[in-house]
């Protein structure tokens, strides 16, 4: 089975940045899209990005677009998520996770909960004003 580990998350100042990593551990990492989703206080989960299990290919939440991007290291079994131009919207809590149904950044599922996701445990991001 796969487990995900998620760290990087922290408090940071608006305009600043952070990089979110995430480690898998368990079936073979470059057969899977991984993603990442946040959930802020008092909201759904969102999806935020996704990448493709090559790494050659990225989607994006139009609230991210140009702000954040997603990369993995399949020889590490990493994903990473770079965050910069930080807004206190941003402030949430984000959850690596994994779609074994598919290899292919346009199809990862963006409804959390689908069958065959795998999710860590989240580390919190803070963004102050």
């Amino acid at each position: 089975q796969v487990q995900l580990v998620e760290s990087g998350g922290g408090l940071v100042q608006a305009g600043g940045s952070l990089r979110l990593s995430c480690a898998a551990s368990g079936r073979t990492f470059s057969m899977y899209a991984m993603g990442w989703f946040r959930q802020a206080p008092g909201k759904e989960r969102e999806f935020v990005a996704a990448v493709g299990g090559n790494g050659l290919s990225t989607v994006y939440a139009e609230s991210v677009k140009g702000r954040f991007t997603m990369s993995r290291d399949n020889a590490k079994n990493m994903v990473y998520l770079q965050m910069n131009s930080l807004t206190p919207e941003d402030t949430a809590v984000y959850y690596c996770a994994a779609d074994l149904s598919t290899a292919r950044a346009v199809s990862f599922r963006r409804e959390p909960g689908a069958e065959q996701q795998i999710w860590g445990q989240g580390t919190q991001v803070t963004v102050s004003s």
